[in-house]
């Protein structure tokens, strides 16, 4: 009898819906206000998010390829694993799991216990229960089955676009009156090192475009769904963002705007009142929760692509026999989880961690460009602009990383270590384990 294997049940429409729905989360209600703290000028606050989306877009067509030409499990794993080397591969699975993906789940759980706590009144012990609850109904859904977990996610994300949409009606229907007292004035000063802070800011609202790469086993033709549910997808978020900043912009003051700690909610507060501010704290717990359910999906499968290579790792790749889902990995995830919630470090974690994400997008393009010489090399999609493309994302990458270094050196330092602890790791056991 063969052993479980997963099942391929994505289709294009929930593979969108998962770049879509993992994209669009809470800091889109966030950053607005962060962007134009950096940039207080109307024209370089829509620039900063166009840019953005395009940069995202950059991404995604070189994420695009790769998985075209590798169509396994484990996204920037397989990518770093096949073009630069084992090592660099692993060590983005180990910074994954410790802080950067692990600590997406606990922020994201954390926010959406704070807004259930806007209808419910929650101290900071009933916020960290309802946020380890969302971990534990989420992780359940998916230890479940990729086909409960990617419905909830098609689900979540088609009444998420819907609710942006619904909004965007109304401030076009009942936001003139709204606007007449807004004040759009704005300083035309700012700096190169501003505008390129507050597109960092905007990249931020933009993260988890590459996590559907992540389930390429259970994907239908992944050489071609995934390609067209990154395109698809990045390119309706970035819509979906400028259509809300240009809302809140005309709704509210842009001094308010700067200094608005829940702009989203302001904006609706302007134009419905107190019922408009907790429909969108509502939108915000729907938007959250299906980050959540997408991040949840998407980490296990690269640990589960490090487990299939290593024997020293193996048990952690299990497949449930009759789920037929990465149990062990969900399990694993879930726990570690909970406790950067329960404990609080989760801030500190995932903050040190964001910029080492962007050394690895960086290291993943040099990786296409490496391939590109490789005779074997035979992409069933191959990413439009090369090479201009990859050299432009890798700079912005880079970028990203020069500022957020600039901005907290010892925090950097800090987050650098941690990933380089993994490397000691893996040349002294886990390489020894790989399957040839």
């Amino acid at each position: 009898m063969p052993p479980p294997a997963l099942d391929r049940v994505i289709g294009l429409p929930h593979a969108t819906a998962l770049v879509v729905g993992i994209i669009i989360g809470a800091s889109i209600f966030v950053q607005p206000t962060e962007v134009s703290r950096y940039v207080p000028n109307i024209p370089g606050i829509f620039a900063v998010w166009l840019i953005a989306g395009l940069l995202t877009a950059c991404g995604a067509l070189v994420c695009a390829e790769l998985s075209s030409a590798f169509p396994q499990t484990g996204g920037v794993y397989i990518f770093l694993n096949e073009t630069i080397s084992p090592a660099a591969g692993f060590l983005w699975g180990w910074a994954m799991f410790w802080s950067a993906h692990s600590g997406i789940v606990a922020a994201a759980s954390v926010v959406f216990g704070r807004y259930v706590a806007y209808f419910t009144p929650l101290d900071d012990r009933g916020v960290r229960i309802v946020a380890i609850g969302g971990i534990l109904l989420l992780s359940a859904v998916n230890f479940l089955g990729v086909r409960q977990g990617s419905r909830v996610q098609a689900v979540i994300t088609a009444a998420k676009i819907i609710a942006i949409g619904a909004i965007l009606v109304l401030v076009a229907v009942l936001g003139k009156h709204a606007a007449a007292a807004s004040t759009t004035a704005g300083s035309p000063q700012f700096s190169i090192s501003d505008f390129a802070l507050a597109i960092g800011a905007g990249l931020f609202a933009f993260g988890g475009w590459h996590m559907v790469t992540y389930a390429a086993g259970e994907t239908r033709t992944p050489e071609k769904t995934i390609p067209r549910a990154l395109l698809i997808g990045t390119l309706t978020v970035t819509a979906c963002y400028l259509a809300l900043n240009a809302a809140c912009l005309y709704l509210l003051p842009l001094n308010v705007v700067t200094h608005s700690t829940r702009v989203a909610a302001d904006a609706a507060n302007a134009l419905a009142g107190s019922k408009g501010a907790a429909a969108i704290s509502g939108l915000v717990m729907v938007s959250t929760f299906g980050v959540l359910n997408g991040v949840i999906l998407a980490g296990p499968r690269v640990y589960l692509a490090i487990a299939e290579r290593y024997r020293a790792l193996s048990w952690m790749g299990a497949i449930h026999p009759r789920f037929h889902t990465p149990h062990v990995a969900i399990l694993l995830q879930a726990v570690w989880s909970c406790v950067l919630v329960a404990t609080g470090t989760y801030r500190e974690l995932f903050s040190r961690v964001i910029y080492t994400e962007w050394i690895f997008f960086a290291l993943m393009t040099v990786g296409l460009m490496r391939a590109r010489r490789r005779p074997d090399y035979a992409p069933a999609y191959r990413a439009w602009g090369y090479p201009a493309v990859p050299i432009i994302f890798i700079a912005a990458s880079l970028g990203v990383v020069f500022y957020q270094v600039a901005a907290d050196p010892w925090r950097a330092f800090g987050g650098l270590f941690l990933v380089v602890l993994g490397l000691p790791l893996y040349l002294l056991w886990i390489r020894k384990s790989a399957h040839n």
